[in-house]
């Protein structure tokens, strides 16, 4: 018989639910604020355009909200580069609005986790601006990284250390003096060895807990402490070594004593501290990092609960490959009692439709369309097994709509600023934050009455939630049923091992329970037992006599019950 998926969507409870664990097995939706809705019709995307989709958020069945920065900011690197911490932006509208997107979030039990960025601010921040008006040797350079340049006249950087943008990490000023900056020049890094910038952040954690939120993605959250000295590191492409061996900017010890400090502010907001007060709080680790064990430095009992896994986000689709990093972070998250987390795409990579729609060995960021069947269908296989996979996961806005990288866009409205500095990262960011369709038709297919800032294709609208509502077997309705069934399903979520199944070459399969995952990354169709009863398939499968016929690029969830 042919099975594609049998699970309707199962009711969503309207109450943020009181387990302290939430975030174990919790699958969070990451919003970029610009690119998701637009209330105003000003081609921006908004907090009350959020806000007007929540309801489509609960009925996905996701249980949090990742929000990218909204805060006030000169937009240089799309909100990361904060002027203000404590107010919204108004081209996202302003603190009212705030607080009534957490509220509805959590009537509709949802629940919002903020962005913050703590490794460098605006050079607009109030404290860099006082840097600069005040001059070398005054206590205001000494919250950012000030040096004196090389050379007879201090003409050369400080030390060789490269932006991740491409150029030098240092920029002159007026006085003489270099400042720090691993990303854009417009991002000077704080100083975390100044108490004040540690005082300063943890005031702004209270500040956002005091209005609601559920928790903090912290950005570069591997990079706030710099080596002492900051010595050189030596040699041109720096950026190769990024993620695959130890930098003098990155994942130093010194991070740690940081987040036991945030800690500690956190629990202060604990239900057993305060009653009434929500479920536990959280923060999740943007952490690029050598090792997968390095990363579970992050999430041990004292510090950070969640880290993001960029080991599996850049594995390809191979199954022996899949199966390394799946064990390697089961083994390294066991020891800290963290949970795995497992994510396919972001606001920084090129979406995985797009990336499995290319040959491998290409990277994160691509700027070819690939074979889109080809993709489309390695993506959906790849959702199945990562939401069937124990722990948390997360969800790139879009991507439940099977939407591709825009590859083609015009080089005139790109906004990324990597694109326009040498050496650096390619700079095709624009690519995945293309704002999202929500219609069939209109001038920006539902994203705003307005257009939209970064120009969409004409394939949008055949994406789009209306054209996918309700459809079977559209990737909208797999993503619904797959999210109902992990909800329902006692042997899915939380858990920190897998059993391995006998299976042929380029597949995997693993039993959790009752339930069986069977993933088949090759190019061809394969032979496997009928495990009991399909639960979800994310493409055609054939059962006969015992067996199933598996096909290629394909994931199937069966339950022995």
């Amino acid at each position: 018989m042919s099975q594609q998926q049998s699970a309707a969507p199962a009711p969503v409870t309207a109450t943020v639910a009181k387990r302290c664990d939430w975030w174990r097995d919790a699958v969070i939706y990451q919003v970029y604020p610009r690119s998701f809705a637009d209330s105003n019709g000003d081609g921006m995307g908004d907090l009350e355009g959020v806000r007007s989709r929540l309801p489509y958020l609960r009925d996905l069945g996701i249980d949090a909200v990742w929000l990218s920065p909204f805060y006030a900011s000169p937009q240089a690197d799309a909100g990361y580069d904060v002027a203000d911490y404590r107010a919204v932006d108004p081209m996202f509208g302003n603190l009212l609005d705030a607080d009534a997107l957490i509220r509805d979030a959590h009537g509709l039990g949802l629940r919002i986790i903020v962005d913050l960025v703590p490794n460098h601010s605006s050079d607009q921040h109030e404290w860099f601006k006082r840097a600069l008006a005040e001059g070398p040797g005054s206590p205001s350079r000494d919250r950012y990284h000030f040096r004196p340049g090389k050379g007879e006249n201090g003409e050369l950087p400080p030390n060789d250390w490269e932006s991740i943008f491409g150029g030098p990490a240092w920029t002159r000023v007026a006085d003489g003096e270099w400042y720090l900056h691993l990303f854009a020049p417009e991002q000077p890094d704080f100083n975390w060895d100044h108490p004040a910038v540690g005082d300063e952040f943890r005031s702004i954690l209270r500040f956002w807990l005091d209005m609601g939120v559920d928790g903090f993605r912290i950005d570069v959250a591997h990079g706030l402490v710099k080596a002492e000295g900051l010595p050189d590191l030596g040699g041109a492409d720096q950026l190769k070594l990024l993620g695959n061996d130890v930098m003098p900017f990155f994942d130093q010890d010194g991070v740690h004593d940081v987040y036991r400090q945030w800690r500690h502010v956190l629990d202060e907001y604990s239900p057993s501290l305060r009653p009434g007060a929500p479920p536990e709080r959280i923060f999740v680790a943007e952490a690029w990092t050598p090792t997968v064990e390095r990363t579970a430095n992050y999430v041990r009992p004292d510090e950070l609960h969640q880290a993001f896994n960029f080991q599996y986000l850049s594995t390809e689709w191979d199954a022996a490959e899949l199966r390394k990093v799946i064990d390697r972070t089961l083994e390294a998250m066991r020891p800290v009692g963290a949970p795995a987390t497992w994510v396919l795409s972001n606001h920084d990579v090129t979406r995985h439709a797009t990336r499995f729609a290319n040959p491998p060995g290409l990277g994160t960021q691509i700027r070819t369309a690939g074979d889109r069947d080809l993709g489309l269908r390695r993506a959906r296989a790849a959702t199945l097994l990562m939401l069937a996979l124990p722990g948390s996961a997360y969800v790139y806005q879009g991507e439940e709509l099977g939407l591709p990288d825009v590859v083609d866009l015009p080089d005139e409205v790109r906004q990324d600023p990597a694109y326009f500095r040498g050496a650096g990262q390619d700079g095709f960011r624009d690519g995945c934050r293309v704002p999202i369709p929500w219609t069939r038709e209109g001038s920006s297919y539902g994203f705003g009455g307005g257009g939209s800032w970064l120009p969409q294709p004409a394939s949008w609208g055949e994406l789009s939630v209306e054209a996918q509502s309700g459809v079977a077997g559209s990737t909208l309705e797999l993503y619904r049923s797959a999210l109902s069934v992990r909800r329902t399903q006692p042997d899915l979520g939380a858990g920190e091992s897998v059993e391995w199944l006998r299976a042929p070459e380029g597949v995997l399969a693993f039993r959790r329970g009752e339930f069986v995952c069977v993933a088949n990354t090759s190019g061809e169709s394969v032979t496997t037992p009928a495990y009991g009863r399909v639960l979800l398939a994310s493409g055609e499968l054939t059962e006969a006599d015992g067996e199933a016929k598996v096909p290629a690029d394909t994931t199937v969830w069966w339950t022995t019950a």
